[in-house]
C-alpha cells in the first residue's frame, strides 16, 4: 500500500498531478487546496496517498496534509459518497469549514458543495457529527485570540445549538467589556441572559 510519494512534480493542473519517482510517473488526483500549495513544476514533492482500489479502476488521490486525507477518509464512510465526490467537496471548501458546517448541522452551507443536495448533506451531519471533536475544529478557526475560559464557553455554547460565529462573537464581547467574567460558568450566563436571545 502507497502511503505517500516522494519525488519530483512532472507536471500539474487543479485536478491532477504527475509525480515522477525514480523514473516512473505517477498520475494523482487532487483536490483545489493540495494544487494551490505545489511550487512549479521540476520542484521537489511529497504527497500523502489515499489508493482507490476496483476491479475497474486503480486511482491515486494525493494531498499535502494529513488533515485532508483523514477526512477524505471520513467522507467516504457515508454512504453515498465515493472518492470522486469527496475530492469534489474538499476542492469545493476548505476541510474546516466542512467540518464546522457538520458540527453546527448547518445542511445549507453543505448543499453548497459540488454533487452534494438537501438529502445527501442531511446524511452527512446524521453519520459524521458525533465522529467530529467540536473542540478542534474550533480550535483550527481564525478567531480573535481567547483565553481558554472564553474558548471553553464558545465551546459550550456550540454544543447547545448556537451558530459558532453567533457565540464567538457574544463570548468576544463579553471579554471586551469593563468588568469581564471571571468564569467559564459566567460567561455562559451571560450570553445565554435574554439580551442574547
Amino acid at each position: 500500500m502507497i502511503d505517500y510519494l516522494n519525488g519530483t512534480l512532472y507536471s500539474k493542473s487543479p485536478s491532477v498531478v504527475v509525480i515522477d519517482v525514480g523514473g516512473v510517473g505517477y498520475e494523482v488526483s487532487i483536490p483545489l487546496s493540495t494544487y494551490e500549495a505545489l511550487e512549479t513544476e521540476g520542484s521537489k514533492i511529497r504527497l500523502l496517498i489515499y489508493e482507490y482500489i476496483r476491479e475497474d479502476a486503480y486511482t491515486l488521490f494525493g494531498f499535502a496534509t494529513k488533515a485532508e486525507r483523514d477526512f477524505f477518509r471520513m467522507l467516504q464512510n457515508v454512504s453515498g459518497i465515493g472518492p470522486k465526490t469527496a475530492l469534489g467537496m474538499i476542492s469545493g471548501m476548505n476541510v474546516r469549514e466542512i467540518r464546522r458546517a457538520i458540527v453546527e448541522r448547518d445542511v445549507k452551507l453543505l448543499t453548497k458543495l459540488p454533487g452534494i443536495g438537501k438529502k445527501t448533506a442531511e446524511r452527512l451531519v446524521l453519520e459524521l457529527h458525533d465522529k467530529i471533536d467540536p473542540l478542534e475544529t474550533l480550535a483550527a478557526e481564525d478567531t480573535p485570540p481567547l483565553e481558554a475560559k472564553y474558548r471553553d464557553a464558545v465551546l459550550a455554547l456550540v454544543s447547545l445549538g448556537n451558530p459558532r460565529d453567533i457565540a464567538t462573537k457574544i463570548v468576544f464581547e463579553s471579554s471586551q467589556t469593563k468588568n469581564p467574567p471571571e468564569t467559564t460558568e459566567e460567561i455562559i450566563k451571560k450570553a445565554l441572559a435574554p439580551k442574547y436571545q
